[in-house]
């Protein structure tokens, strides 16, 4: 007599899938027991330097590395330009001083403000001005584009997604109270990861350190030798302290001022007005200059 096939009930304890298969060696697997990964920041970091020293990474792949895993810790605020050196344009000011602005500073972009420092109101594009020459009757408002705002603890890996998604490459840095507390670009996020990023004003050793502008003033290297510039300039400049001694113009204006310069700061010396056109890492990269009075040649 057949037997009648048990009723179908659900196993309790159903076989569990098979794991996907393990493709480590047993000496990969043993090594990763025995020096099992970084815990920190830090500890990532020295394996980094580690995989320098044993020609694993290059020098500049370390130092890129190092720079994303740090800068995942950083906000706008740690790097970005603080309120009281940024350049700004006033919406009211007259096209001749906001040209003359433009080209002192070099800038790309600027916040635009109406009244009060604080009411930023748009984007200038320094060439959006080009179309004025086509069109003089636009009104310098209707060139403005929309400013964006991020607070102070805006983190710079979501700050580069959102660059790259918006298309802005400037941000106005809001603190906790709704005031601006400075402003951020793209730049200023990369070289957090790439290190400092050449511009315009880079520009090779051997391409010249002194040009002559449009307006008669000269555009200046701050490492150009102060026995060039006496030269170039008919002046005598030396140091107020016959004891010390300073190879660059640079650093012989910091010496003057008694601080490092900024960039807009203006200091007169010599017969020589200076205008700190560029400043990176501590140093003067640019100067304006023009003699502080007319001289007969």
């Amino acid at each position: 007599m057949a037997v009648p096939a048990p009723t179908s009930v659900s196993d309790p304890h159903p076989a569990r899938p098979p794991d996907k298969e393990d493709k480590r060696t047993f000496l990969r697997k043993l090594a990763e027991f025995l020096h099992p990964g970084p815990d920190s920041t830090a500890e990532l970091i020295e394996t980094l330097a580690e995989a320098e020293d044993n020609k694993i990474i290059g020098a500049e792949s370390r130092a890129m590395l190092e720079g994303v895993i740090r800068m995942a810790d950083m906000t706008a605020g740690d790097v970005m330009v603080a309120a009281t050196r940024m350049d700004l344009i006033n919406i009211q000011a007259p096209m001749e001083s906001l040209i003359n602005t433009v080209i002192d500073t070099a800038h790309s972009r600027f916040p635009v403000f109406e009244g009060e420092r604080e009411n930023v109101i748009g984007i200038l594009m320094a060439k959006d001005l080009l179309k004025l020459q086509r069109a003089p009757e636009l009104n310098i408002r209707a060139l403005l584009r929309p400013a964006v705002f991020v607070p102070e603890t805006k983190g710079l890996n979501d700050l580069l997604r959102d660059f790259r998604g918006n298309r802005n490459h400037l941000a106005i840095v809001i603190d906790e109270f709704g005031r601006v507390a400075g402003l951020i670009t793209i730049e200023d996020v990369l070289e957090q990861i790439v290190g400092e990023i050449e511009d315009e004003f880079d520009i090779a050793e051997d391409a010249g350190d002194i040009f002559a502008l449009a307006d008669r003033s000269y555009r200046v290297s701050g490492a150009t030798s102060i026995e060039r510039v006496n030269d170039a300039f008919f002046v005598n400049l030396a140091g107020s302290d016959p004891d010390d001694h300073f190879d660059t113009i640079g650093g012989l204006i910091a010496h003057e001022m008694g601080h490092v310069p900024k960039r807009g700061e203006r200091f007169a010396f010599g017969g020589l007005n200076f205008l700190v056109l560029h400043a990176k890492g501590g140093a003067v990269k640019w100067f304006k200059v023009s003699p502080a009075v007319p001289q007969a040649r």
